[in-house]
């Protein structure tokens, strides 16, 4: 995202707020009571406001919990049972989570990271090209972001879904099957493919540059969403301000994420300096369409039971209820 499209997502953001608060001005945030956050490593804006517990002071009246999960599809299922109110995930858990018709809201967005998913191969695979997996065992988390990203990638390869054998792990698994040579190959995420990348050196076949935007959204409960708006805009402010902190006080940054994830300095320093400044705003037009791309693509290879329009669980202050 170039500074010119930053400054229109952070403008849009600022007018909708507006509205939101004039719509919500008699539901203000200290009516929250309960606020259950789920993350995973990846997530360093929620990681950084953890750990500095900025959210616990914004919102003293509430009881704040955190909870980590392996990827973003059990988070998800969290958060539709009812057992989170917001969190974090990349694109392809919410299109899945809709298509079970899983009530929860897209709320916010960072900017794409292209740069920060891909998919190895051991360093001494004879795999050297996207057209090569044919036949081959390539390990993922089902409905994960590495999941569109490995879909872009038999496509750019010239390969039909059905000419790989998707085997689907989650992270830690995954991980272990790759070293072994269980599988094939490896999509995946970081902070795991920093990780594997400093500790094996495989070969890398793709990043998500020029297949997938690997956006990162925000999601919410119902409740959330529309009967606490303005503790959405202060989870905005203190998220965008951690962002801020990670980008400006990188070697800080670096040891907080690195003791409290038990990651080592190198991969954390790794993977944050493939990672864009990422403040936190509305979903963009654009932002909605790259997701719609992503559901017309699980769709259209029968992954998802039914087409989904991303936009109808797009959250707007003032307009969901």
């Amino acid at each position: 995202m170039n500074r010119r499209d930053l400054g229109k997502l952070l403008a849009a953001t600022a007018s909708l707020w507006g509205l939101g608060a004039r719509a919500q001005a008699d539901k203000p945030y200290e009516a929250l009571k309960q606020l259950r956050i789920g993350y995973q490593k990846s997530a360093v804006n929620l990681v950084i406001a953890k750990q500095s517990r900025a959210l616990e002071k914004r919102f003293p009246q509430a009881k704040v919990q955190w909870i980590e999960f392996p990827a973003g599809p059990q988070l998800l299922e969290a958060l539709a049972v009812g057992a989170l109110e917001f969190g974090l995930t990349g694109d392809s858990p919410p299109v899945f989570a809709q298509a079970a018709g899983k009530d929860l809201f897209y709320v916010g967005a960072e900017p794409p990271k292209p740069d920060s998913s891909a998919i190895v191969v051991p360093a001494d695979s004879p795999i050297k090209t996207l057209a090569a997996l044919k036949g081959k065992k390539v390990a993922l988390q089902k409905g994960s972001s590495a999941h569109y990203l490995l879909v872009r990638a038999v496509e750019k390869g010239g390969l039909q879904w059905s000419d790989i054998q998707p085997i689907y792990l989650a992270p830690a698994d995954a991980r272990a099957a790759f070293e072994r040579k269980a599988v094939d190959a490896w999509a995946i995420w970081d902070p795991f493919y920093a990780a594997i990348e400093l500790a094996l050196k495989p070969g890398v076949l793709v990043t998500g540059r020029d297949l997938s935007s690997n956006n990162s959204f925000y999601l919410a409960s119902r409740s959330l969403a529309t009967q606490h708006e303005q503790a959405v805009a202060v989870l905005f402010d203190e998220l965008t301000k951690a962002d801020r902190f990670a980008q400006e006080s990188r070697p800080a940054a670096i040891k907080l994420i690195s003791d409290f994830s038990g990651l080592d300095a190198g991969v954390v320093n790794l993977f944050l300096s493939r990672r864009p400044r990422s403040p936190v705003g509305l979903l963009t037009p654009q932002t909605v369409a790259d997701q719609q791309r992503v559901a017309d693509a699980f769709y259209k290879l029968a992954l998802i039971p039914k087409p989904v329009r991303v936009a109808e669980i797009v959250w707007r202050p003032g307009a969901n209820k």
